[in-house]
């Protein structure tokens, strides 16, 4: 999915169709307003391309799943790109493994292709995993970087309008873990990511403030409620991008009770156990 970054998704469909694996590549342009659908049309023609009149943020992906008519998904925003073998290697794990609904890969960051910093949290993940899983137990994944069983996608509802973009994929993951499926990281999965440099990061905090204030009250019992909500702002700086992140989550606060479905006691025993990394992880603070 992709909006208003031409030259950045040009580059990043160059490479998408040029990988050996030949892959039916859905490239969704989220209401551009400089000439992306038209170019991606007109330089693409192999690409299935849906064009939406308004920015649809993470439901584009939801869109197209619907459009994709095969097993799995590979997401890829317009700055990820997927490395030669990285698809067949998270199919074949899919096709192994009926239990696992996604596979994240390893990010290396451009241009000098160093680990994204949250790789050591995910190699390390302390989530207690059966001895079949092909890497560490996630609780969540970045969907950019990630393969996903379209009929566990489908039964978890997708992601959703209402966190439109920003953290979007922790809602989702909850309610894949929930339904008994697993979710992994796999080293051999590769991934490069250029970030690009046109993002308001100050509207992405407060996105990814309030979705991660709504994930928590809609999923997870009172008491860890109190405890996450203080940690994710806590780890935010203390000025008026914050405080209107917590306004806007406070105000939807009718939806999320009428929303609110607790995790069963086992998904809460494994995000408890997250708690402690996330307390002094880098990678996760708020600072845009």
């Amino acid at each position: 999915m992709t909006h208003n970054r031409c030259a950045e998704v040009v580059r990043t469909l160059d490479h998408m169709t040029g990988l050996p694996e030949r892959p039916p590549i859905i490239a969704v342009d989220n209401g551009s307003a400089d000439g992306t659908a038209d170019r991606i049309a007109a330089r693409f023609p192999q690409v299935r391309l849906l064009r939406s009149e308004t920015n649809l943020g993470a439901v584009a992906r939801n869109r197209a799943v619907r459009h994709a008519g095969t097993r799995y998904v590979s997401f890829c925003d317009d700055d990820t790109r997927w490395q030669p073998g990285a698809l067949d290697r998270a199919a074949d794990l899919l096709d192994r493994h009926p239990d696992i609904a996604a596979v994240m890969g390893r990010c290396l960051v451009e241009p000098d292709l160093t680990e994204d910093p949250l790789t050591p949290e995910l190699r390390h993940s302390p989530v207690p995993a059966p001895a079949w899983l092909p890497g560490p137990a996630l609780m969540s994944v970045m969907a950019g970087l990630t393969t996903i069983r379209v009929s566990a996608f489908e039964q978890a509802g997708g992601f959703s309008p209402r966190l439109w973009l920003g953290g979007e994929e922790e809602l989702l993951a909850l309610d894949l873990v929930s339904r008994g499926w697993w979710l992994c990281w796999v080293p051999d999965v590769v991934i490069h990511h250029a970030p690009s440099r046109d993002r308001d990061a100050r509207q992405r905090r407060r996105l990814g403030i309030r979705n991660a204030l709504w994930t928590t009250w809609l999923r997870r019992p009172a008491s860890s409620c109190l405890r996450r909500t203080a940690a994710v702002l806590s780890s935010a700086p203390k000025d008026r991008h914050t405080a209107r992140a917590l306004a806007a989550a406070l105000r939807e606060l009718p939806w999320v009770l009428r929303e609110r479905r607790v995790v069963p006691p086992e998904t809460e025993r494994r995000l408890r156990l997250l708690e402690e990394p996330q307390r002094h992880s880098t990678a996760r603070r708020y600072v845009g």
